[in-house]
């Protein structure tokens, strides 16, 4: 494997880690911009950039909103109630990215996202607004918008604690995820290769959810599901990626940026 570069830099108001090959930090190379997990910070998913970077691929890794750099002070429960926010901020800001990566003449071809739990679960809504994204990689995602925000919603109430929103307020956040909800929108994945890995023993991001959805993917892209998904099952795997899991998705965005 080749020797790899990790830069520092600060990209507008986003901090990163720009990983790359060691003798390749100006050309144009196939680009990976890949989201961390709730609670989490860039450097916690270097492990994936140095496969991909040992691949001949950029790796773009942003501090999401109110995380690593960007932390405010917050702690667990108010970080919980503002996932949401995280999450449609991430969103925006990847096509942000995107465009400085493009400005910087840094992209081949073009990028793919890639993301772990909140990570994955923002991939999936960047898909359905983001035409550009070429392939992506999930790792414990979800697609279910609505329905995982009624039930975080519901999981709070029953453990005693008061949201801090009206009726109304809930009821416009869960019109704004709709518009993100991939459950709702499937034609918007537009039959890009899209690579799943999730443990069926997860109790944070639920797995029957997503094998659901990825089930109306392969109903949706018909012949081409063969060549264009694939989903990795661990029966006894919980809320952490195992390092085969961690290998294939890398193979996967190496094998399909290079196409």
């Amino acid at each position: 494997m080749q020797q790899v570069k990790i830069i520092h830099e600060l990209w507008e108001n986003i901090p990163l880690l720009h990983v790359v090959p060691d003798d390749a930090e100006g050309k144009k190379l196939p680009t990976v911009i890949f989201l961390h997990g709730h609670m989490s910070a860039k450097e916690h998913n270097l492990h994936y950039a140095y496969q991909l970077a040992g691949k001949g691929i950029r790796v773009l890794l942003p501090d999401a909103h109110l995380h690593g750099e960007r932390e405010e002070g917050q702690d667990a429960i108010q970080m919980s109630l503002r996932f949401w926010e995280i999450v449609l901020t991430s969103i925006e800001e990847i096509g942000n990215i995107h465009r400085m990566a493009e400005e910087k003449q840094l992209v081949e071809g073009e990028p793919a996202v890639a993301g772990t739990s909140m990570g994955g679960i923002t991939t999936l809504g960047a898909l359905t607004v983001h035409p550009w994204i070429s392939t992506a990689a999930i790792m414990m995602g979800s697609a279910s918008y609505v329905d995982l925000a009624s039930a975080q919603m519901s999981q709070f109430e029953s453990r005693g604690f008061t949201l801090p929103i009206t009726p109304e307020e809930r009821a416009g956040m869960l019109r704004t995820l709709a518009q993100f909800d991939g459950t709702k929108k499937i034609d918007s994945y537009a039959k890009r290769p899209l690579f799943f890995w999730h443990g069926e023993q997860d109790i944070i991001v639920p797995f029957a959810p997503t094998f659901d959805f990825y089930k109306k993917l392969e109903a949706a892209y018909g012949e081409e599901a063969e060549e264009k998904l694939r989903f990795i099952r661990e029966k006894e795997t919980g809320h952490a990626v195992s390092r085969p899991g961690m290998l294939a998705a890398t193979e996967w965005l190496a094998d399909h940026l290079k196409k």
